[in-house]
């Protein structure tokens, strides 16, 4: 072999881009399989998000209008995909089963993935080089600038004696154990590429669709990014960029390659521009970084007009109940808040959006997974605030967006103060006594307790000692009255019966009732 380099360099990264095929619509499929074969539609508001290949057969398009697509194909079915509670389930598991086969998966939406293989590719490389084997034969595709040709012609363009290609040629197997784990498990196709970075792997991934994969060669990467009628089809190269792009007059991957790099400096900053120009030759150093659990939770609906505080509090309640269902399910706590609002442009759409956030108080933060109901008021109280910073009420205003953002999520404490598990401990006995396990009590200082309660109802801390004493005061008259004895009947060795007395009621009779 011709070369020899580690592994973790960028020049032999071997990179999988996984794109399932149009993937709510196999996900309605999946859930009603009688939808199979036929011409589909997932429909949101008056669009067709997207449809399924018997549907584009017969011209139906994404992002097409119902009214359009009916006249197109008068067969076509319609499922409402305003609900992305399934696309977003079924999401998970296809990055769960990839994390399965390798740590480093990097989700992108719904329905994208990028998965860094070089670990794998070295290893099966190995035993490739220990085996004596030199033949490694190519799953799927070979991308090359004469177009589509068939597997013969494609698997002579593979240099085996060429470490660079025998990598990719070996990552091309992982990809297709990739699709086929998703499609026995999950019942999803998807197409894949394969390439040295994450940019080229996206680029190629859909190259043959639907339900095939494709392998970029170095040699071929020029033509691949020349491929590319417009800049904007660069991944990383967005809406505003491009606009600046234009006005400079570059308007394809050519254009960008020759501009100058000064000039380009001078008018988006030298790192955006350095990056972008790196882009144009299909270079991308960028890793592929675990996506881990999301970092926030978000929803928004968008509509043709939205004009009194009316309707806008109507849409923010429709919003916070599934949102709110989810954060439950994740477990986590959401300290930050935010809203954004679209409001009408006829000239730009899309940079019309405008956000406020402020952070959740203290004791609304503590509500989050214990029912929504007691929740969603305040909530939407402190919303409306937020949209009445951004929007003056007392004029007309014309919202076509609203959306709701949870964020700054940190897990729940181990052991809190409204929880049994943080005055228990559960202790042992040793092996062979035939003892069953006993329960001991902590007491909480009534210092630290006043502390925290203060800190919960975010109240001025201001003379907080003479505050605490005559609290202190007033809790021991109180609870001599109100507080009885432990049942000791009950378990005689578990609980000090000061330290009992010492506890919030609710926790007291929370314990009688465990311990009856």
């Amino acid at each position: 072999h011709s070369k020899s380099v580690s592994a973790g360099s960028a020049a032999c990264r071997v990179i999988v881009h996984i794109d399932l095929d149009c993937f709510y619509a196999q996900v309605e499929t999946i859930s009603n399989p009688e939808l199979r074969d036929k011409p589909l539609g997932v429909q949101q508001k008056f669009i067709v998000v997207t449809c399924n290949y018997e549907a584009r057969k017969l011209g139906v398009k994404k992002l097409m209008s119902v009214k359009n697509a009916k006249e197109k194909c008068p067969q076509l079915i319609l499922v409402n995909g305003e609900d992305l509670a399934p696309y977003r389930e079924m999401s998970y598991k296809v990055t769960e089963l990839l994390v399965e086969f390798c740590p480093l998966v990097e989700r992108l939406g719904f329905d994208e993935n990028f998965v860094d293989i070089t670990e794998i590719v070295e290893k099966r490389l190995n035993q490739l080089h220990q085996s004596g084997c030199s033949r490694a034969p190519v799953s799927g595709h070979v991308y090359n600038n004469q177009g589509k040709l068939n597997m013969q012609v494609e698997t002579h363009t593979i240099n085996l004696h060429d470490t660079t290609h025998l990598r990719l040629v070996i990552g091309s197997q992982v990809a297709e154990m990739f699709r086929g784990a998703i499609y026995e498990r999950l019942g999803l196709t998807g197409c894949a590429g394969v390439a040295s970075n994450k940019l080229l792997s996206k680029l190629v991934s859909g190259t043959f669709k639907p339900n095939q994969q494709t392998v970029l060669l170095p040699e071929s990467c020029q033509d691949l990014i020349r491929s590319l009628d417009h800049i904007q089809k660069v991944p990383g190269i967005g809406y505003k960029t491009t606009k600046r792009l234009e006005m400079l007059g570059v308007r394809n991957v050519s254009d960008l390659q020759v501009f100058p790099p000064a000039v380009l400096e001078k008018e988006l900053g030298a790192a955006i521009a350095q990056r972008i120009q790196k882009l144009s030759y299909g270079e991308d150093d960028s890793p592929v970084t675990p996506s881990g659990p999301p970092q926030t939770f978000s929803d928004e609906d968008s509509f043709k007009k939205c004009s009194s505080e009316v309707e806008v509090k109507e849409k923010i309640e429709e919003l916070l109940p599934n949102l709110l269902d989810r954060i439950h399910k994740d477990g986590r706590q959401p300290h930050t808040v935010r809203l954004t609002i679209r409001q009408f442009s006829s000239t730009d759409k899309w940079l019309s959006r405008e956000s406020r956030q402020c952070p959740i108080p203290p004791h609304l933060v503590q509500k989050f997974g214990k029912g929504s109901s007691s929740i969603i008021s305040p909530l939407v109280d402190i919303l409306m605030k937020l949209f009445r910073k951004m929007i003056d009420v007392e004029l007309p205003f014309h919202l076509t967006l609203l959306s709701v953002c949870f964020s700054n999520l940190k897990d729940l404490p181990s052991s809190t103060k409204g929880s049994i598990g943080f005055y228990l401990k559960q202790m042992s006995p040793p092996p062979g006594s035939g003892k069953r396990s006993h329960f001991y009590v902590r007491f909480l200082p009534q210092e630290v307790e006043d502390v925290a309660q203060s800190e919960g109802q975010n109240c001025n801390r201001t003379g907080t000692t003479k505050t605490r004493k005559l609290s202190e005061e007033k809790k021991s008259n109180t609870n001599k009255a109100r507080i009885r004895d432990f049942p000791f009947h009950l378990s005689p060795d578990d609980i000090d019966q000061e330290v009992f007395r010492e506890l919030p009621e609710d926790i007291q009779k929370e314990i009688i009732s465990e311990k009856t």
